[in-house]
């Protein structure tokens, strides 16, 4: 089995692979403070409710854009694993042609997502990861990465909003049936999705204009879905994106991964952190 770690800014996933099958995800919240057993406990019980055993998983693949919580997640593989993980990266490139004047500002994910989204969709492409940030990537015609635009997630928009105007209140983020809303959760809520498909709608169409085609946009992150069904120019949801894209860089890079088992008890633990 192989084991897909995306580390986001508000959340690390969890992919479990089955060849190309992905048995399953969990996500746990990133934060910098918690221990390697802390992490380790918690993806030991995923596997245990699932009913698998932590020894048929053979090899480790990490992308992440959050460095501080690496130290403890890397040593959490190494203690429960006993297993050397493969960072995205560091240990093997996405094989992506990165035309970004600055290359290494383009955060892994995003080029672990062209990896997939281009084997799956075919190209030109625009990738739209609804998370924490909304990132537009986009994919010209020979598969090469452009560049994109990044913009403030929702939820923190929503939360900046409840924050800095005192009479505002913290609302789940839902579409109303009318634009016109008749209370200030309804008002809220309206102008949070309308706002954002309209922002969503604008990117998009700009980019497809410099792309000179009829770009496929997909969209994944965390309430990819949800926004897919409200703007009309996203063609399909993969919120398992990044997961697959992980899986083929594996696939094509697995010399990478050959001897990169440790012992339980190897001396690169670290037993104190933070």
């Amino acid at each position: 089995m192989l084991l897909a770690i995306d580390v986001g800014n508000t959340n690390m996933v969890f992919g479990l692979y089955e060849g190309s099958e992905l048995r399953g995800t969990f996500r746990i919240s990133t934060n910098a403070a918690s221990t390697s057993d802390e992490i380790g406990m918690t993806i030991l019980q995923y596997y245990h409710f699932r009913g698998y055993d932590p020894k048929q998983t053979k090899a480790v693949i990490i992308a992440s854009v959050v460095p501080p919580v690496m130290y403890s997640l890397i040593n959490a593989i190494r203690k429960y694993f006993a297993l050397s993980p493969v960072v995205v990266g560091r240990d093997v490139e996405t094989g992506i042609v990165n035309h970004y004047a600055n290359p290494r500002e383009v955060g892994v994910d995003r080029l672990v997502n062209a990896v997939a989204a281009i084997e799956k969709y075919g190209a030109p492409l625009i990738i739209v990861d609804i998370g924490t940030a909304i990132t537009f990537d986009c994919i010209d015609k020979d598969g090469i990465y452009l560049g994109g635009a990044i913009f403030p997630g929702i939820k923190i928009a929503m939360e900046a909003l409840f924050m800095k105007a005192s009479k505002l209140p913290r609302v789940d983020i839902a579409q109303t049936e009318h634009a016109i809303g008749r209370t200030t959760v309804q008002s809220m809520q309206s102008g949070a999705v309308r706002g954002y498909v309209g922002a969503l709608t604008g990117i998009i169409l700009d980019m497809q204009k410099e792309l000179e085609g009829d770009a496929r946009v997909v969209a994944t992150g965390g309430m990819g879905r949800m926004m897919a069904e409200h703007c009309g120019l996203i063609d399909d949801a993969d919120p398992n994106l990044t997961m697959e894209g992980l899986r083929r860089i594996y696939e094509n890079h697995k010399s990478a991964f050959v001897d990169r088992q440790v012992e339980a008890n190897c001396t690169e633990e670290v037993t104190e952190e933070g």
